[in-house]
């Protein structure tokens, strides 16, 4: 037997269906179907990794490492290996299944020491959710590179879901229609006082000033987000009306605002702190003031997250159903008056990311190297998979702090939201 069927025949029997994809191993033997996604094992440490480290990780880091490539697109391959496996959850080996993997490395001469760890994983110590730990996290992302961050996500500097009308022709229309709809459901006004939680390279706040007129204070843990939104801010002209602080949600005390925005901050909040999350918010409104939460939710059956996420992307994230979210907010004092969930607009998103990325390679390789791109690659393919297929959603959650006598203030309607751009 060829490597290539040696492989397939022992994949076969752990999933216990005909291998979904094209095998070719290092000695250029193949196996499985010739219309499936071609996946490449360029050498043995490849399997070796996966021994070591069965499931998603290996796999994860096999990729990262050149050891395994997909050809083609990445996106397309990793949905029709997901669908053929669909039903059968982590294929993980059990210990009736070891004595044959073994054997079967040991003929393929796969087995060997531990592969050398592929760098880029986040290295966070600590309790849980504290608020070194919290910057922490929020440094392996975020600080990455401000130079990276703008080849990926372009002029509007916004690492969250865009909002696509039928007016948007581009990702950048797509975020300034996603600033304005915000501000709109805000109901910001000249002389506001807006709080942004989490706010990012800066956009929304600069976009709130300068187009609404409110009075600015944007929040951030990040120092290369802070650095940037604050030049942002400068070149802007708008310093009297914006002020960016490199602060934790935790520290801030100087309330009541009329509005407070939380664009995608709140995954990181973590389960157990969301409910002290949440009555913060709710003391730093004034009555009748609004809150916009736009945030990740995972589906009722979906677990959300993962050992790939964790160790690379975002460790400590945390995600919901949507429901769950809103009933946290309500338990605060809060009332939501408004749900809208925006899961395919992220889709859409993510694929823009994914194109300039794509587009940019070589940019993005001199800036931050092969491994980076790759795992970045795998990420937004994965994620958009996640969005498109129903396991992952996001929504924006408006709520306001009612009045004692429980008035909301709340005239808005939907109608008015969407003034000038046209419902997608």
């Amino acid at each position: 037997m060829t490597p290539a069927t040696r492989l397939a025949a022992l994949l076969t029997g752990l999933s216990g269906r005909p291998l979904p994809f094209h095998l070719t191993a290092w000695d250029g033997s193949t196996a499985g179907p010739a219309d499936g996604p071609s996946v490449v094992l360029r050498n043995r440490r490849a399997l070796r990794r996966l021994l070591w480290q069965p499931g998603e990780l290996g796999l994860a880091e096999a990729y990262l490492s050149g050891d395994l490539e997909v050809v083609g697109e990445l996106a397309p391959a990793l949905s029709q290996v997901r669908a053929a496996l669909a039903g059968l959850g982590p294929l993980r080996p059990g210990l009736r299944d070891w004595p044959g993997l073994l054997a079967t490395a040991a003929r393929l001469g796969a087995l060997g020491p531990r592969p050398a760890p592929v760098g880029g994983r986040a290295r966070v110590h600590g309790t849980l959710h504290s608020r070194a730990r919290d910057r922490a996290v929020i440094s392996h992302h975020y600080d990455l590179s401000n130079e990276f961050y703008a080849l990926l996500l372009g002029p509007a500097m916004a690492y969250s879901c865009g909002y696509w009308t039928p007016k948007s022709d581009s990702l950048q229309s797509a975020q300034e229609a996603k600033f304005d709809l915000i501000c709109r459901k805000l109901a910001l006004h000249p002389g506001s006082r807006l709080l942004d939680v989490g706010c990012g390279w800066g956009a929304l706040a600069v976009h709130a000033a300068r187009h609404y007129g409110a009075q600015v204070t944007a929040v951030t843990l990040s120092q290369r987000q802070h650095a940037f939104a604050t030049a942002a801010v400068d070149s802007a002209g708008l310093g009297d009306l914006v002020t960016v602080r490199l602060r934790d949600y935790r520290e801030i005390a100087d309330g009541p605002y009329d509005a407070i925005s939380c664009v995608e901050m709140g995954e990181h909040v973590g389960d157990q702190q969301y409910p002290a999350f949440a009555r913060r918010l709710h003391g730093l409104l004034h009555p009748q003031g609004r809150l916009l939460v736009q945030q990740m939710s995972r589906g009722s059956a979906a677990p959300g997250g993962g050992a790939f996420i964790e160790t690379y992307i975002a460790p400590d994230m945390s995600m919901r159903p949507v429901g769950e979210t809103v009933a946290l907010l309500e338990t605060a004092g809060l009332e939501v008056r408004n749900v809208e969930a925006l899961r395919e607009h992220y889709a859409r998103t993510i694929d823009a990311w994914y194109e300039n990325l794509r587009e940019r390679r070589p940019d993005f390789t001199a800036l931050v190297g092969e491994v980076t791109v790759r795992l970045w690659q795998l990420y937004l393919a994965g994620s958009s998979l996640a969005f498109s297929e129903r396991r992952m959603g996001v929504d924006q959650i408006l709520a306001v702090r009612p009045t004692a006598a429980g008035a909301s203030g709340a005239s808005a309607t939907p109608a008015d939201w969407y003034q000038g751009q046209g419902q997608p």
